[in-house]
This record gives structure tokens, sequence and C-alpha cells, in this order.
């Protein structure tokens, strides 16, 4: 694959194409650059099949460079810093990326799964996601949840619970069926929390707005609005009930 780097930083851009020389074979690093503008005139020149792309640059940012590449895009590896809103929007997109420092085997791993990718449009269709959720911030957050088959984009407000199984995660969507997906739950908790969900047992995620009552039979344990009957663990039963009583006020 022809490939590009966007990295402002020197030693960055010189540990990306060392890695990728030497343990990358189908990989050729075509051209790098350190800035919107600069990268632009190289995509131009070079049409390269995969850019590892730096989100945070000198006159610009990685998505600015995005918006502004024709169609259809090539293959995107994003490389970020711990910036959370930037993160948390590459996440909700299920788009591969890299935390800064690199590490050696995450940037082997992930020019791996971008040779194997085939389905290019399944690609652009999380790419335009990712795109317009940064673009919309008063348009329905929706998330792209990977599976064996597809890749499904769904509503947030529409995620009624999420269920851990080992390494997988069960989400229940309002009118639709179950969806798996091989993520564990914990990552979601970090993605979701902010848009109104709550952690109350190691194994279940729940949208507190889908939340119907709280059963104080057996212990307690939360009514869903799907019918569905959610555990609460001690350890978490008082800020289960913060969050219902400070809901009701």
């Amino acid at each position: 694959m022809k490939t590009l780097i966007l990295e402002d930083e020197a030693h960055n851009r010189a540990f990306l194409q060392l890695s990728l020389q030497q343990h990358c074979p189908q990989v050729q690093v075509v051209a790098q650059a350190q800035g919107v503008a600069e990268a632009l005139a190289l995509f131009r020149q070079y049409l390269p099949e995969l850019i590892l792309l730096d989100v945070e640059l000198p006159d610009g940012t990685g998505f600015d460079f995005l918006e502004q590449l024709p169609q259809p895009w090539p293959k995107i590896i994003f490389i970020t810093a711990y910036d959370h809103y930037a993160l948390q929007a590459i996440r909700y997109s299920a788009i591969d990326y890299l935390l800064k420092p690199i590490r050696v085997q995450d940037l082997v791993e992930a020019v791996q799964k971008a040779s194997q990718r085939l389905h290019m449009e399944q690609e652009y269709a999380l790419l335009q996601l990712l795109l317009q959720s940064r673009r919309e911030t008063t348009s329905p957050k929706r998330i792209a949840l990977p599976t064996a088959e597809r890749i499904e984009l769904i509503p947030v407000a529409d995620i009624i619970r999420c269920m851990a199984e080992n390494n997988y995660t069960h989400f229940y969507i309002r009118d639709q069926a179950s969806i798996l997906v091989s993520k564990n739950l914990g990552e979601f908790e970090e993605m979701l929390q902010e848009y109104g969900f709550l952690r109350t047992h190691q194994s279940h995620l729940v949208n507190v707005e889908a939340i119907k009552s709280w059963e104080k039979a057996d212990g307690g344990y939360l009514l869903m609005k799907d019918g569905s009957k959610i555990p609460v663990s001690r350890s978490r039963r008082e800020r289960v009930l913060q969050t219902l009583l400070k809901d009701e006020r």
C-alpha cells in the first residue's frame, strides 16, 4: 500500500517510517507531511492508499484534512494524544487509531487490519459518521457497532442496555434485535457514560432514560422499559439510587 504519513513531530515521523520499513513489508511510504496544506499537495501527487493521520496539526486538524480529500477516501489510521473529544469521536465511529506514544505492536496490528479491509463502502460510512458527529453537535449522536456480518450505525438514545459476555457485549436496542459486538463492556462504559449510561453491575450498563422503576424485591433491581430486570451489585447500589433520586428532582 502506498502510504502517506501526516504527523507534525519529526521524531514521530522518523519512528513511523522506520517501524513500517522494518515490520510492515506490505507498506511503501511514498511521502511525509507535517501539516494539512502540505499533505493535500502530496496526496494529489501520490494518491496514497493508506494515510497515517495525526489529529492535531499546526495548520488545522486531521479532520480538516479529511474534509478536503476527494472521494473515494483511502484507508485511514488516526494518530492522537489523549484528546478526550477527538478520541471519543474516533471511538464512536469504530475507526482505527493509535494512541501516543505509539507502540510498534499497535502500529503493526493497525496496518494489518487496514490491509485486510475489503468493504470500503463501510469505511466510507464510518468516516462520514465521524465527520458528521463533529460538524453537527446538536444532531442525534450515533455509534458504530461492528458485528461479524456488518457495521450497525445506532442512535445512542435507542440503546436500552448493554450486557457483558466475556470479551463481547450484547446491545439491546429499542424496537430492534440485540447486537453482539466483539469489544468488552468497559470500553463502552467509557464512551457512553457522558450520555446518561450507568454501570449497575459487572455485567450490566443501562441507559438511565430507559429505566422504568427501582424494585425493592429480591434485594433490589432495575426494571427497564423493555421489561428486562437488571441486577444492581451491592457496591454500586448507592450510586444507582443517588442517580435515580437526582433525576427525580
